[in-house]
């Protein structure tokens, strides 16, 4: 069947659809992973985007039940070069396209995405639209004008869990990196509340990977809610859309500085630059994908990074805050410069832009959690620095 993607500035492909037909809007952008694509269709940070995966050739190793990174989807769709019809792999047990059918996602393949990515590097990340259903490319572009864009619109509000649950060891999934006792020792385990914004799964097998337990719960929840879970932790996870509209979560994490110890992801790290007193502004095209350069200005050392975002914090917003002392830049992206990570000097908050649990992408800053259960250790009065995790 064909299919139609148009962007707001008038160019337009033509390709061949699979997945689920109709029409949808989002935000396009781009995708430089070479892997992966199950975990970013079910990571709610794609929230209102239409993702281009710059990899040619997708949807070999099919689709399993296990690499969900949630239980739905929030992609508004798929764009490829070529789609492998054929999928061979020993933990697969679907398609690709019959994935994307079953969530209602619409994909086109036979794109030329090396020219569309160079076309987003250009002239920025743009509304677009794709239609299996409109065979005109000009009725098209006009309905891609007329789709609302992603500034200003809470998207958290549609990926968030609406109920709070438990989370606890479990098998423990890097059980070959860095083998956990089966039970926590007495005094090493954390209560942590994660803060969904649009948590991915592995966040969550993250903190457990590091001795935590607790409770993840809306976006919503109030900061009396959350201290009233007495948790030794908060996590801010990541999630999709402008930080800035997220304005009922960046007052409660404000209630919260300075009371606990808090580490934040991705849109986290925005919400806690904001409630801080720093400023956000919108990247020309993002940073998405698994080989994202930051270096971490303590050390000087380099890890290569998972992303996602599309919005960046403003360094020069962010020197002191008036209620909490001094804010220090602790990681940048060395592509473009931009923030990827803060700390507070006097009390016990800091968080990053980019993903330390990958999924996919490197596992180089799985260690980011192992400073959190120290940051709550420091905090409680334990000295555990150095300790094996």
């Amino acid at each position: 069947m064909r299919a139609i993607l148009a962007l707001e500035d008038g160019t337009y492909f033509e390709g061949e659809s699979f997945g689920a037909s109709g029409e949808s809007s989002g935000e396009m952008v781009f995708n430089t992973s070479m892997s992966g694509y199950q975990e970013i269709i079910t990571d709610p940070s794609y929230a209102g985007q239409i993702v281009a995966m710059t990899y040619p050739h997708i949807g070999n190793y099919g689709v399993n039940e296990s690499d969900n990174e949630s239980e739905s989807t929030a992609m508004r769709g798929l764009v490829v070069r070529e789609l492998s019809r054929v999928y061979s792999n020993y933990r697969a047990n679907g398609s690709l396209s019959d994935f994307l059918s079953a969530n209602g996602i619409i994909g086109i393949q036979g794109v030329d995405t090396r020219f569309l990515t160079k076309h987003i590097r250009s002239k920025g990340a743009m509304k677009a639209y794709l239609s299996t259903t409109d065979s005109n490319p000009q009725s098209v572009i006009k309905k891609a004008q007329g789709s609302p864009g992603l500034v200003g619109v809470d998207l958290v509000n549609t990926v968030t869990k609406t109920e709070p649950y438990e989370f606890g060891k479990r098998e423990d999934p890097f059980k070959d990196m860095a083998p956990l006792p089966d039970e926590c020792p007495p005094g090493n385990c954390h209560d942590v509340v994660v803060m969904d914004f649009g948590a991915k799964g592995n966040i969550v097998r993250s903190l457990e990977h590091v001795g935590c337990r607790g409770s993840v719960v809306p976006a919503s929840t109030t900061a009396e809610q959350i201290l009233a879970m007495k948790p030794a932790g908060v996590m801010l996870s990541n999630g999709p859309g402008d930080p800035e509209a997220v304005t009922y979560a960046i007052d409660e994490i404000r209630k919260l500085l300075g009371k606990v110890p808090i580490f934040g992801i991705c849109l986290g790290h925005q919400l806690l630059s904001l409630a801080l007193g720093g400023s956000t502004f919108k990247l020309k095209f993002g940073h998405r994908g698994g080989n994202q350069p930051v270096k971490d200005l303590a050390t000087g050392k380099i890890q290569i990074t998972s992303q996602n975002h599309g919005f960046a914090v403003d360094p020069g917003s962010l020197a002191h805050s008036a209620a909490h002392g001094p804010i220090k830049v602790t990681h940048i992206n060395l592509n473009d410069d931009t923030v990827e990570g803060i700390a507070c000097e006097d009390i016990p908050a800091f968080s990053v832009q980019y993903h330390p649990e990958a999924s996919p992408g490197p596992h180089d800053s799985l260690f980011i959690f192992t400073q959190f259960v120290n940051l709550m250790d420091e905090s409680a009065g334990i000295s555990q620095l150095g300790a094996s995790v």
